[in-house]
């Protein structure tokens, strides 16, 4: 899988902008089927940078529900919080 592949999108909220402040990690949102070399590897190639570890969650597609009654699905999804080094930085909003 190639490294344009593997990242889907950064994800800005507000446990992953705290994390980004207070631990030097980042957040993604990731192939279902990549694993951790996979997202290592797409990491550092694409922003240039040396990561520590990563940690992968996968979350599960769920039913949604109104009323005690089935109205729609959400889709599953996967996500990637990867630690860089001391000192390499991510920036996704440098110019604004």
């Amino acid at each position: 899988m190639e490294s344009t592949q593997v990242l889907l999108r950064p994800l800005i909220s507000e446990k992953s902008t705290g994390l980004k402040e207070l631990g030097n990690q980042v957040a993604f949102f990731v192939h279902s089927a990549a694993n951790k070399i996979d997202v290592q590897r797409a990491v550092e190639n694409v922003f240039n940078v040396k990561v520590t570890a990563v940690n992968i969650v996968n979350y599960r597609p769920r039913t949604r529900k109104k009323f005690g009654r089935v109205v729609g699905k959400i889709s599953g999804y996967k996500k990637a919080y990867v630690s860089l080094a001391a000192g390499e930085k991510i920036d996704f909003f440098e110019g604004v």
